[in-house]
């Protein structure tokens, strides 16, 4: 009986310190919360309204019956409407679409010839998801007007680009590369400054002429090494293992994993300067982290998720990445072409390193 007592009082004991720990009971509550949220509303395997662009040089009725079908089947979203191929491969090597829509200004004799490929459905196949997609757009029954007599099935011939032997780790790898920097460097960051304040050093450090910037800058310097020596890593294991391509300049890939590594140690110094312990840390570091790896469109479609969805997504770091470090190493794009998405990277680094040094000098106060 003595000894049910004791473990009742610990048990009380361990239960009331978990209700006091606010960042603890957050987490308890909030990540069943957030993962039931995000799978069921945000993670959709089902993808509709891809961004697409589409090069019409047949203009026909035959023509527009075909994209009001497309459209019809809410699979793909038209938001471009230009003038040759070429500038559907540029929008897809920035990023802008997915799939785009060329047809011919001999559709209408293609048609009647019951040619082979009548029209071109091309795909950013560095995710096998998208490559999927674009053959069930090849596939939809076309209801062609009495002139050509006959419900027919379109033969759109579908060109995937970036991917032609459908590896998914060509999709996967340059994606990792954001994933393990987000967790690591945000992580190591913050843990670090807290280790120092519960061992004491900071009130040591504090009473040195160094001024808080400094310091804090001097903190997260060295893990700018270390985010160099993981992407190198990942790139040579990328390359060796998987024989996963860098079409893009390799200076390219360096500057944007600079930037981001910049914004991750940033927001691990936020992180430090709102928790109290090593475990906290982590806990609030996991906490960010879950929400950017499901959102970025690492793993699903980022077109295929709800708008909501998207508009949180485009805060997160990682979804800026993901599509910068994909476009250089798949795509071949320049770096310049992802000019919205570094200045994203940019302004959330100088924000998160703002606030912080704020919320430390606040608290020397």
């Amino acid at each position: 009986m003595k000894s049910l007592l004791r473990l009742y009082a610990i048990f009380h004991k361990e239960f009331s310190q978990l209700l006091r720990d606010r960042l603890t009971f957050g987490m308890i509550v909030g990540i069943p919360m957030i993962q039931l949220i995000l799978f069921g509303f945000a993670i959709n395997t089902d993808v509709r309204n891809l961004s697409g662009a589409l090069v019409d040089e047949a203009n026909s009725s035959l023509s527009r019956q075909m994209i009001s079908d497309m459209r019809a089947s809410q699979v793909v979203d038209f938001r471009y409407r230009l003038n040759t191929a070429s500038e559907i491969e540029e929008l897809m090597a920035s990023g802008e679409i997915a799939i785009g829509l060329y047809i011919p200004a001999d559709f209408d004799r293609r048609v009647a010839s019951r040619e082979r490929s009548i029209a071109q459905i091309m795909v950013d196949g560095s995710d096998p998801i998208l490559l999927g997609i674009g053959r069930q757009l090849a596939s939809i029954p076309v209801n062609y007007d009495s002139s050509v007599q006959a419900q027919t099935r379109a033969g759109l011939e579908v060109r995937n680009y970036y991917n032609p032997e459908r590896r998914s780790a060509v999709n996967i790898v340059p994606g990792l590369i954001g994933v393990i920097l987000t967790m690591t460097m945000a992580l190591f960051t913050a843990v670090a400054i807290v280790r120092e304040k519960e061992r004491g050093n900071m009130e040591f450090l504090i009473n040195t002429p160094i001024r808080p910037v400094e310091m804090m800058l001097g903190k997260i310097m060295p893990y700018v090494l270390i985010g160099f020596i993981q992407v190198t890593l990942i790139l040579l294991l990328g390359w060796y293992l998987f024989d996963v391509p860098v079409r893009g300049s390799l200076l390219d890939v360096y500057l944007a994993s600079l930037l981001f590594i910049a914004t991750n140690l940033a927001l691990g110094l936020l992180i430090s300067t709102s928790v109290g312990t090593q475990f906290q840390a982590m806990q609030m570091t996991f906490f960010i982290f879950l929400p950017s790896i499901l959102l970025s469109g690492f793993m699903f479609p980022f077109d295929g998720m709800p708008r909501l969805a998207q508009i949180i997504a485009e805060v997160l770091p990682l979804t800026h990445f993901v599509r910068i470090i994909r476009s250089i190493m798949l795509r071949g794009a320049d770096i310049m072409q992802m000019g919205e998405d570094m200045l994203a990277l940019g302004v959330f680094a100088l924000l998160a390193l703002g606030v912080a040094i704020l919320r430390f000098n606040k608290r020397l106060d």
